[in-house]
């Protein structure tokens, strides 16, 4: 091994957050362009879209991004020591092979996808027991952050293993798999972004703005699981309308919460008010869905498709992972944190995309190309996503 390699890979895994945004960026990306070309006929996939687009975003893609996040804010947040750079760096390998296994198998061979599903799965029981060691060590006296990140992902690592398990062909398996993709969805990904959220964005808010006052429920996080439970209770039954019960508490909820947050949005610089946008994202999504409810109830054949769905992963997710990778990415590597315009277009150009992408769904009720603009939405977030590695990837892969 060279002396420049050696070098090289010193720097790049001597964070956490280097190795798991690199890998989550880069597979964000392949996994997209593999999608639009599945649905450009460019490339005929076996597998079902379950598999290479919602299973890929969930287990796969996302949770990396946030795992490096974790594995520097968990120490931190439990005051214990750093994770050692061999520890995670085992963990990230494991993660890439899984990651570029399930992606070269899903075009060459999907009957072996089932092996590096396996693999992932077992990368991702790896960094929960990592997680629990360390909330475990810890005697801090209040543990509750942590406490919800780690039901969620243990409760994603049930899911995980319950679409492995709808890999067989059984009489129930496309039940199962799509449990398994709802609960990965909202119990797993969206808790875990959401209790990192509420964790650090009011946290944020007070280091840039003194007179701040973080006022946030004190029983927010359970009560958020339990609706969401019951929300995927609700969608296991054909009827549309039913997910009003769980979608109109979910509502007030977020509504009530980010009200009550009363952040400081034009008083903070674009790094801090994307962050603030993608929180009010979360409420939106649920009106969409509470209007869905309301229209099946008035006719039926309105096409809704996945908008509550997008709404919640481009909206939210990608652009709270655009706004929180920004910041780390520089604050870590010893600049200082801030948006310049090409930060700004980046931020602002991924809720076009998102608006893109929900007026996509729609466009079914309509004489509209509805592929057209699927692969177009797919285009510009691709696109989005290079443009922003092309400066902020560049960072990560130089390391520290």
């Amino acid at each position: 091994m060279s002396d420049t390699f050696t070098t090289w890979y010193k720097k790049f895994s001597s964070q956490p957050h280097q190795p798991f945004f690199t890998n989550g960026i880069i597979f964000f990306i392949l996994f997209m362009m593999l999608f639009m070309a599945s649905y450009s006929n460019v490339l005929s996939l076996d597998s079902s879209i379950l598999t290479y687009h919602a299973y890929t975003m969930i287990f796969v893609v996302f949770i990396q991004f946030f795992l490096g996040f974790l594995f520097v804010v968990f120490p931190r947040f439990l005051s214990q020591a750093e994770i050692s750079p061999k520890l995670y760096m085992q963990q990230f390998q494991l993660y890439f092979i899984s990651s570029l296994g399930i992606l070269l198998s899903l075009i060459v061979l999907p009957s072996i996808t089932i092996v590096f599903q396996v693999l992932m799965l077992l990368a991702q029981i790896l960094s929960f027991k990592l997680l629990y060691s360390i909330h475990k060590k810890s005697i801090v006296a209040i543990k509750e952050d942590t406490k919800w990140i780690l039901i969620a992902f243990l409760t994603g690592i049930l899911a995980h293993f319950l679409f492995i398990v709808s890999s067989f062909d059984f009489e129930y398996s496309l039940t199962v798999a799509h449990f398994a993709i709802n609960v990965g969805f909202y119990l797993f990904l969206f808790m875990i972004i959401f209790t990192v959220s509420q964790r650090m964005i009011p946290f944020f808010t007070k280091t840039k703005v003194p007179t701040y006052i973080i006022n946030k429920s004190k029983n927010l996080l359970p009560l958020v699981y339990g609706l969401l439970i019951f929300k995927i209770f609700l969608l296991s039954f054909e009827n549309t309308a039913l997910s009003l019960l769980a979608d109109i508490p979910l509502l007030v909820v977020f509504t009530k919460e980010l009200i009550k947050w009363n952040l400081p949005t034009f008083k903070v610089t674009a790094i801090m008010w994307v962050l603030f946008i993608s929180l009010y994202w979360i409420p939106f999504a649920f009106l969409i869905s509470v209007i869905e409810s309301f229209m099946y109830l008035y006719n039926p054949q309105i096409i809704f498709e996945k908008a509550v769905i997008h709404t919640l992963a481009l909206g939210y997710f990608v652009t709270i992972l655009v706004g929180f990778g920004t910041r780390v990415v520089l604050g870590h590597s010893g600049t200082t944190p801030f948006a310049g315009k090409f930060a700004i277009t980046i931020f602002i150009a991924i809720q076009i995309v998102a608006f893109l992408r929900i007026f996509t769904s729609f466009s079914l009720n309509f004489d509209l190309n509805y592929i057209f603009l699927l692969n177009l939405t797919a285009f510009l977030l691709v696109a989005g996503l290079i443009i922003w590695s092309a400066k902020y990837l560049t960072i990560l892969l130089k390391g520290k």
